[in-house]
């Protein structure tokens, strides 16, 4: 599943066509707002709760290893990582409160403005895109059966 994550996270679309920084911090956003998106899902299904927690580990667990991977020093990775933990909640936070408000817009767009895009000017219309592809993933997410999450079998939109 989270290997789906990141591909979907990687989609040139998102960089080229939404306005995304093609950064390590563009991509780790991408990355965080799509294990959002199915973690909502998930915790729906009080079954699988345990997925939740099993894909925010392998989630991290790839963060710390491409830290490694870049070169950051031992003594560093755990507070990089903390770092990361305290963005990624706070992200999740800003989400589920802007999808609570169910269709306004505005309060998605805010969070992703913040979140996404970092504050860092973009053009109205890459966030409206933005907007318009997390709402429809969050509305192909209620096909996701149970079964279908149990084994990681996801799919998202094309971003267009």
């Amino acid at each position: 599943m989270y290997s789906l994550v990141v591909s979907q996270a990687r989609h040139p679309a998102f960089y080229t066509r939404f306005g995304i920084a093609d950064t390590v911090d563009g991509r780790f956003d991408m990355i965080v707002l799509h294990v959002f998106l199915v973690l909502r899902r998930i915790c729906l299904e009080r079954e699988i709760m345990g997925l939740a927690q099993a894909l925010v580990d392998v989630m991290f667990n790839d963060m710390d290893h491409n830290l490694r991977a870049m070169g950051v020093s031992d003594i560093q990775v755990g507070s990089k990582v903390k770092d990361m933990l305290r963005a990624f909640y706070g992200r999740l936070s800003a989400y589920d409160t802007a999808l609570a408000a169910k269709q306004n817009d505005q309060l998605l767009a805010d969070a992703l403005q913040r979140n996404v895009y970092r504050n860092v000017k973009t053009k109205p219309e890459n966030v409206k895109s933005l907007v318009n592809y997390v709402r429809e993933v969050v509305e192909i997410s209620t096909a996701w059966s149970l079964a279908d999450l149990r084994i990681g079998r996801i799919s998202f939109v094309r971003p267009v």
